[in-house]
């Protein structure tokens, strides 16, 4: 997400790195590179200026802690006033509670309610879902088939025209500890569509209320956000969409500065795609510091600790019979591109071939592995010419499928153990910042 963002404060982030000595000079052409990044994220230019200054003036002023070079002490300034853009951080209670989900149409709600009932369920919580859209056509049964998809209940009635009456014999109808309640997606904030909302709200009693909101809208978020925070004292946004669009700095920074803290992000279409919003960890990936307590979770929910050996992934070492183990339980995580964004990378490259690996192609190569014998998915140098031929006959693959494989294999061999390097010095740098203890 915000991969374009992403590259260009790194890439400032390198250049300063390459600096002899840290002078004005320096920071100044830092703080041009990062007024350009942020610029071309859509951020606003008031907000830019801003941090620019606060940033210059620190970096200038502020003498670096004992054991910190000026270097490191100058990143961690960068780093800490990006944090301070995007808003702080907003706990997500685990308990009993009733929530209501509120946006413009086609900004993406009824799957990111989907999404939410997903993670409350992955909490271990009992969850309900209450489909109050009666206006969009075929709306009770995309939240219905969304949460069959991750086992949670859903009450809904398509023939009823009043969303107000679906919502009071939902509530009657689902004893569950989380309620989540899908509204109607508003076109514009009608009056009608307004007392609706807020007709909802007092029924339900809720404890927060959500709005979603599409990364495309960029800076525009903020008036949405206004207009909806006045209707219902919104305390809570999801960004949707954060994949597709280079506007979701400008999002990110519009709705910081309404005071609703961002919840959670949505970076692609499936139930899965869903991340809650930690500003610090948000920012580490984006500067290529990684964030291992987040890929940690994302491990723990996603597999088993026999499914994957992270010893031999990261040495550089491992066979066709681990990088298949590792294909199996990457794919149960995610984007293999959202799973690197984890690991800190110390400003390293990996190769886009590695990261752009679709699932349909992993169960490709899942099928061809399965052709090879004990012998070749331990030791892949036994495979020559005729072994190659004969493993694309029984899977039925072409040579070059196989041949892609192999060298796949070899790239992610090259790739895991770079990423060892890489490791070690982007987490001594980030303890001095305090984000491992």
């Amino acid at each position: 997400m915000l991969g374009n963002l992403g590259t260009n404060l790194k890439d400032a982030l390198k250049k300063l790195a390459g600096k002899t000595v840290i002078d004005r000079v320096a920071v100044e052409e830092l703080v041009k590179d990062l007024q350009r990044a942020l610029l071309q994220a859509d951020v606003n230019v008031k907000q830019v200026m801003q941090l620019s200054q606060t940033i210059k003036k620190r970096s200038l002023e502020e003498e670096p802690p004992k054991g910190v070079t000026a270097r490191e002490h100058v990143l961690k300034i960068v780093y800490e006033e990006l944090v301070h853009l995007v808003g702080g951080k907003v706990d997500v209670q685990l308990g009993r509670q009733t929530i209501l989900m509120a946006g413009l149409q086609g900004s993406g709600k009824t799957t990111t309610t989907a999404k939410i009932a997903r993670y409350f369920k992955k909490k271990g919580l009992r969850v309900g879902v209450i489909c109050a859209d009666t206006f969009r056509p075929g709306a009770y049964t995309q939240i219905k088939t969304l949460c069959d998809r991750v086992q949670v209940n859903c009450f809904g009635n398509p023939k009823e025209t009043d969303a107000r009456k679906i919502v009071a014999e939902g509530l009657q109808h689902l004893k569950d500890e989380v309620i989540i309640v899908d509204t109607q997606g508003r076109h514009a904030l009608e009056d009608e569509l307004i007392q609706e909302i807020i007709d909802l709200n007092e029924m339900t009693h809720a404890t927060h209320r959500w709005l979603v909101l599409d990364a495309a809208l960029g800076q525009q978020a903020r008036e949405q956000a206004r207009r909806f925070h006045e209707a219902v004292q919104i305390d809570g946004v999801i960004i949707t969409k954060m994949d597709g669009t280079a506007k979701g700095g400008g999002a990110l920074s519009a709705v910081s500065e309404t005071g609703a803290g961002i919840v959670f992000v949505g970076a692609g279409e499936t139930v899965e795609d869903l991340e809650w919003f930690d500003p610090d960890s948000f920012i580490s990936r984006l500067l290529g510091m990684g964030d291992l307590k987040a890929l940690a979770e994302k491990v723990q929910e996603s597999i088993q600790e026999e499914d994957i050996d992270v010893n031999a992934m990261l040495s550089g070492k491992f066979t066709l019979r681990d990088m298949y183990k590792q294909l199996e339980a990457v794919n149960k995580m995610g984007p293999l591109k959202q799973v690197l964004s984890m690991l800190p990378l110390g400003g390293m490259e990996v190769p886009d071939g590695a990261i752009d690996v679709t699932s349909t192609k992993m169960e490709r190569y899942r099928i061809i592995m399965d052709s090879m014998t004990n012998i070749e998915m331990d030791d892949p140098t036994v495979l020559n010419g005729s072994r190659v031929q004969r493993i694309a006959m029984g899977a039925g693959a072409t040579l070059e499928e196989v041949r892609e494989l192999i060298k796949y294999y070899k790239m992610m061999k090259r790739t895991f153990k770079n990423l060892k390097g890489g490791e070690k010095g982007m987490q001594r740098l980030m303890k001095k910042f305090g984000r491992f203890s």
